[in-house]
């Protein structure tokens, strides 16, 4: 099962992804995929495979897409783990999940926090204006109705969000585990 994880800017996505990689390190049904961006690796935010562009078009990906003028990818062996039964987690962008479901099984889970919370933490990152933090607030892209979805909310400490999006891993691995084992027929 590929989990997508999704959020606003400003929600803690890579910290709690970081805390719930360093929790599940010696769990063999997890692999918490490194992006690879078109972005300087000493940017700031996540860990992530840096690339210029000319290479970024080059590589092959199961999964991409542009977000603020840079390129994402999801690397193409994540099909190879997923094949192998693994729970595979990338932070992605809301804007791949339908074609995600259509390639993967899908389940999304949704880091959260509230807007006077995402304003904060916006700002105190100084990388944006006071208009972008705005306009970042009011963007708004829904999560496709059929996909199963889990709100996480990071509204208090990252590492209480952390065993939140931890159970979540646990629960979608529980429930790709049962989805792949056959089911005993019933007596009629």
């Amino acid at each position: 099962m590929l989990v997508l994880v999704v959020g606003p800017s400003g929600a803690g996505k890579d910290t709690v992804l970081g805390l719930a990689r360093s929790a599940l390190a010696d769990d063999p049904r997890f692999r918490f995929v490194r992006r690879v961006i078109t972005r300087p690796a000493d940017a700031g935010g996540e860990d992530h495979e840096a690339v210029s562009d000319a290479d970024f078009v080059r590589r092959a990906f199961a999964l991409q897409w542009q977000a603020h003028g840079l390129n994402y990818g999801i690397p193409l062996d994540i099909v190879d783990d997923l094949a192998r039964g693994l729970v595979v987690v990338a932070n992605a962008s809301r804007g791949i999940i339908a074609e995600a479901a259509r390639r993967f099984p899908v389940r999304v889970i949704a880091i959260t926090a509230s807007p006077a919370v995402l304003a904060q933490r916006l700002t105190a990152r100084g990388r944006e204006t006071a208009d972008n933090v705005a306009q970042r607030l009011a963007r708004d892209s829904p999560i496709p109705s059929h996909i199963e979805t889990e709100m996480v909310a990071n509204d208090t400490s990252p590492e209480e969000a952390a065993d939140r999006f931890v159970a979540a891993l646990i629960r979608a691995a529980l429930s790709a585990r049962s989805e792949r084992m056959p089911h005993p027929a019933l007596p009629g």
